[in-house]
């Protein structure tokens, strides 16, 4: 382990982030699990694949 992620460890202890960005981190974190659930059970849309242009 890196000795600079024992000092920002370190730094957490001492100063723990906001709730504000405690909920923030956890929002954007169910919002992938949410797309990747979609897309896992839906698949990937049609319009969104790419296509090669013939010349």
């Amino acid at each position: 382990m890196n000795p600079i992620w024992l000092i920002r460890m370190a730094q957490w202890a001492r100063n723990p982030p906001s709730p504000q960005r405690v909920k923030l981190v956890f929002g954007v974190i169910a919002l992938c699990l949410l797309i990747f659930g979609y897309e896992w059970m839906f698949g990937w849309p049609e319009w969104l694949t790419p296509q090669k242009i013939k010349p």
